[in-house]
């Protein structure tokens, strides 16, 4: 499978934004980690109509005037990494949500390392709002496009959040 992508130059860096067809499959950081979000080859296809509709929504919600992206999504992963990545789709903008309540959320309360680690592969970044997901604590923890882009994107929709600082604590 060829998957089709763009760049797109951001407030939080620049972002490649990958499809599948009609389908956006990610959207990966400038410094992603390689292997992160495992795709086959891509060529570059700004044209897209996907791709297109994604850089448009990106630059209204960067710019203030969009709260929820309306784009047909195709997660590759695994089907508890789906599970977990459904419910990032739930939370509300301006909102966070902390790694135990995702787990309560998909029926599977003891499994908030494993919820941490779906949300760390994330594929579809932004849209599928990982950034919105913090400590129990309150506190910033790990994201693929660094704590100080997660910071950013909680300040551009009103977030609060308790804790002071970062932090490596999923509880």
């Amino acid at each position: 499978m060829t998957y089709t992508c763009t760049t797109l130059a951001s407030p939080v860096g620049e972002l490649k934004l990958v499809a599948n067809g009609s389908r956006l499959t990610a959207i990966l950081w400038e410094n992603d980690k390689p292997g992160r979000v495992r795709l086959g080859p891509m060529s570059e296809a700004p044209d897209n109509p996907i791709l297109m509709r994604t850089v448009q929504q990106l630059r209204e919600y960067f710019a203030g005037t969009r709260t929820r992206f309306e784009l047909d999504l195709d997660f590759v992963g695994t089907e508890f990494q789906k599970q977990v990545w459904a419910a990032l789709l739930t939370i509300p903008f301006g909102e966070t949500r902390s790694y135990s309540e995702i787990a309560r959320q998909i029926g599977n309360p003891n499994a908030v390392r494993a919820v941490g680690a779906a949300n760390g592969k994330n594929p579809i970044s932004i849209v599928a709002p990982c950034h919105r997901v913090i400590g129990a604590s309150g506190k910033l923890t790990g994201f693929a496009g660094g704590l100080e882009a997660k910071e950013q994107l909680l300040t551009l929709e009103g977030c609060e959040w308790s804790g002071a600082g970062r932090t490596g604590d999923l509880f």
